[in-house]
């Protein structure tokens, strides 16, 4: 469980258990509750959501050209601020990279599997990614779990940290309605660690891991922030998390059962990963191959404890 999660947890009207003896008990530090962090400047908010916009058009771009888009654009802002602000978004230039860098300590870095494969069929090979989602105030973080063949979006989550704890609770929830023979991530923390890797690891499914930096090991994850994000996020400009959490599951529902794909010869992600017609389930993705026009989500989907 991660820091933030713990700290949550802390009771601070319990009946018995002061609030020194809770943070001895779940090993954190007591000055950590009242910490306030520092809110985000709202013209900063705004570089975000420019600097985002880009990145789908030229991921290639590091600090250094995005700097200078900026500056095209009219705005005075130096390279070390636009990478502190790219670090924050989780987004990064995309080019093959010397392979220098070691993983981090205790996570373990996995090889490519799928370099020359014929992906045939659905649940040969999953993958997830996480993507920064926009808001009129703030923003939060997208992870999704995809079938490789049929681009069916199996989970997704939202959360405003980047802790591994969203990420496994993703995979778990994706676990319930299938087990792919492949699952294929970048190099991200959330995805190294053992909360995530053992977790398929146990379940006898080979992991595969993007070359550092490769945009095309990961391509159709990559397509799918892109439609996600011209078709859904930047026309509704979210307005809070709720928001965001109702618009995103009524799009995937969209996206999963009406949405026709040309490389599936016009048919919907579910009608090739499902043949079969299915019920909504209550908290799954797997629902009715009937087409929605409301495009409504049932009001359980993915509900994250910490954005409730």
């Amino acid at each position: 469980m991660s820091v933030e999660r713990r700290r949550e947890v802390v009771d601070h009207r319990h009946p018995s258990l002061s609030i020194v003896r809770q943070c001895r008990l779940l090993e954190i530090n007591r000055s950590g509750l009242y910490y306030q962090p520092k809110g985000i400047a709202e013209e900063d908010l705004s570089l975000m959501k420019l600097i985002d916009r880009q990145y789908l058009v030229t991921p290639f771009y590091g600090a250094r050209k995005i700097t200078a888009w900026l500056a095209g654009q009219g705005y005075s802002i130096n390279r070390k601020h636009v990478r502190r602000l790219m670090r924050l978004m989780g987004l990064r230039a995309i080019y093959r990279r010397p392979r220098i860098s070691k993983p981090a300590l205790g996570h373990k870095i996995y090889p490519y599997l799928l370099g020359g494969m014929k992906i045939t069929r659905p649940n040969q090979v999953w993958a997830a990614d996480i993507t920064y989602i926009p808001m009129a105030r703030g923003f939060l973080y997208l992870v999704a779990v995809i079938d490789w063949y049929t681009r069916y979006v199996l989970s997704w989550r939202l959360s405003n940290t980047l802790d591994a704890d969203f990420c496994v609770e993703v995979l778990e929830e994706a676990l319930g309605k299938g087990k792919p023979e492949i699952f294929n991530t970048d190099q991200g923390s959330q995805f190294t660690s053992e909360a995530f890797s053992g977790l398929l690891e146990r379940r006898g499914i080979k992991i595969s891991m993007d070359g550092k930096g490769s945009y095309s090991d990961n391509l159709f994850i990559e397509r799918l922030w892109r439609t996600v994000k011209y078709e859904e996020v930047y026309l509704k400009a979210y307005q809070d998390a709720r928001d965001a959490r109702r618009g995103l599951g009524s799009y995937f529902r969209f996206y999963n059962t009406e949405r026709p794909h040309q490389a599936l010869g016009y048919r919907t992600p579910a009608e090739v990963y499902t043949p079969t017609p299915v019920e909504v389930t209550e908290k799954g993705m797997v629902e009715s191959l009937k087409p929605d026009p409301q495009r409504i989500a049932g009001p359980s989907l993915n509900i994250v404890p910490i954005l409730s």
